[in-house]
C-alpha cells in the first residue's frame, strides 16, 4: 500500500515537473569572418514545449525570439576583439556591457520560422553583421595620426593595401611559427615594431579596420586578380605584400617589412588608404569560419 502511494506521487511530480519544464531550444551559427556575418538557427522542439500545431504556432515562435538572445550571447562574447582580448573579456572589464551585446543581437535580420518536414521542430534565423560590433566598440571621436617619415621613398598612388598572410609565419620574440587568426582589431607593424595601423586611426567608425579573405580571393580570372568583394574594398591597383611574422598573445597583428612600410606612410594618398579602412588581410581558409552551438 505505502509503496503504491509512493508510486503515485513519484508520477504526479513527473506530470508537474514536466508541465513546468524549459522547452527545448538550441543553437547552431557560424562566425564567418570572410563576410563579416554570424549566421545562427535556434530550433524549439515542439513536443517539450507542450506546442500543438497549428494553435501553438504563435507561442512556438515565442519560445523561439525568447531563447535567441540567451543563446547568441556566448556565440557573440567568445569573438576574438584583439590579440589579447575576446568580448567576454571586454564585458569582465567593464569596457562593454551586456546590454550592448543584446542590443547588437537585436539588430539580426531574421527569416520567419519554419516546420521540419517531421512537424516536430520550428526554428528560425538570424544574421548579424560583425561590422556593426566592431562600430560599437570604436570609442575614438578623431581619427589618431599616422606615422610619418622623415625620409619618404618614391611609392606609386595604390587604390588599397593587401596584406598576404595565409601561411605559418614566425611569431615575435619567439622561437615559433603561427597560423595568423582574424579578429576585429589587428594591428599592422612593421619589421622594426613601429606600429603601421591600429583601429584608432580609422576616419570613421563605420567601417571595419580590416576585411578578410581567403587566398582565392586574389587568384580571380580578371586583370586585378581580385574578387569582386575585394576590389569593393581596396581597388584594382592594390599594393600587394606579405607579411613577415605575426604578434601578439593570438597571432591576430602582423608584422611587415619596412620597405614595404615605407611604400605606405611616404605619401599623404598612401596613408589615407589606412585611415579609410582599405585594407584586406589573405588568411587561410581554415581560419576563417568556425562553428558553433549551444543549449
Amino acid at each position: 500500500m505505502l509503496m503504491s502511494r509512493f508510486i503515485t506521487l513519484l508520477m504526479m511530480f513527473f506530470i508537474v515537473f514536466s508541465a513546468f519544464a524549459e522547452p527545448k531550444t538550441n543553437i547552431t551559427g557560424t562566425v564567418e569572418w570572410d563576410t563579416m556575418l554570424i549566421r545562427a538557427e535556434v530550433s524549439l522542439d515542439l513536443a517539450s514545449a507542450g506546442l500543438r500545431l497549428p494553435a501553438g504556432r504563435s507561442q512556438g515562435e515565442s519560445y523561439l525570439n525568447e531563447s535567441y538572445l540567451r543563446l547568441i550571447r556566448p556565440g557573440i562574447l567568445n569573438l576574438q576583439a584583439d590579440s589579447s582580448s575576446t568580448l567576454a573579456d571586454l564585458v569582465a572589464r567593464g569596457e562593454f556591457s551586456l546590454s550592448e551585446i543584446e542590443t547588437l543581437a537585436l539588430r539580426a535580420n531574421s527569416v520567419p520560422p519554419a516546420l521540419s518536414p517531421d512537424m516536430r521542430f520550428m526554428s528560425s534565423s538570424w544574421t548579424i553583421p560583425v561590422s556593426g560590433i566592431s562600430s560599437a566598440l570604436m570609442r575614438h571621436n578623431r581619427p589618431s595620426p599616422i606615422i610619418r617619415t622623415l625620409n619618404p621613398v618614391s611609392a606609386a598612388q595604390f587604390t588599397g593595401i593587401v596584406i598576404i598572410a595565409s601561411e605559418n609565419l614566425p611569431v615575435h620574440g619567439m622561437r615559433s611559427t603561427a597560423l595568423p587568426v582574424p579578429c576585429l582589431f589587428p594591428k599592422i607593424w612593421d619589421s622594426d615594431m613601429n606600429l603601421i595601423y591600429e583601429r584608432s586611426m580609422l576616419e570613421t567608425r563605420d567601417i571595419p579596420v580590416v576585411r578578410y579573405s581567403p587566398p582565392q580571393g586574389i587568384f580571380q580570372n580578371n586583370p586585378s586578380g581580385l574578387s569582386p568583394e575585394l576590389r569593393e574594398i581596396v581597388g584594382d591597383r592594390p599594393l600587394r605584400i606579405f607579411a613577415t611574422g605575426v604578434f601578439g598573445i593570438k597571432p591576430t597583428d602582423l608584422i611587415i617589412h619596412r620597405n614595404d612600410a615605407m611604400l605606405i606612410i611616404s605619401s599623404e594618398e598612401n596613408r589615407r588608404l589606412l585611415s579609410q579602412g582599405r585594407v584586406a588581410i589573405i588568411l587561410d581558409e581554415s581560419v576563417l569560419r568556425y562553428n558553433f552551438s549551444g543549449e
